[in-house]
């Protein structure tokens, strides 16, 4: 997992990063079928903070596993980009993953591709 100020990144890994060009390979997912364009993120497997898992900080944690998930989604466009080092954000993130997948609509999904190239410019959680 990379961190904020992780001196492993180089000075082109951080432009990718920032600019999101390493997403750009989740486009061949995308036309395989095993991925969305929109729709919840993917998290590892027994993904955790503080030595808790996911499932285990949040309520609801698998809900999110129902549909498939997506290169963009309603918790990125809401900020909730990057690192997840607190249990705050990812109860943020599923909380927006819940919402979309509740209130899943064609045209949902179509302002959440219209906002994210917008959203891309805050650049402050990628790294």
């Amino acid at each position: 997992m990379v961190t904020k100020g992780d001196s492993r990144v180089t000075r082109v890994g951080r432009i990718i990063r920032k600019t999101s060009i390493d997403e750009l390979p989740q486009l061949f997912n995308v036309l395989a079928g095993s991925l969305s364009l929109v729709g919840p993120r993917p998290h590892a497997v027994n993904a955790h903070t503080n030595n808790e898992t996911w499932d285990d900080v949040v309520d609801g944690y698998f809900a999110r596993h129902k549909v498939k998930p997506g290169v963009t989604g309603w918790a990125q466009i809401n900020g909730w980009r990057g690192e997840v080092d607190t249990p705050e954000k990812i109860q943020k993130r599923v909380e927006c993953d819940v919402y979309y997948i509740e209130n899943w609509s064609i045209l949902f999904d179509l302002k959440i591709l219209f906002l994210t190239p917008l959203k891309l410019l805050n650049t402050e959680n990628a790294y």
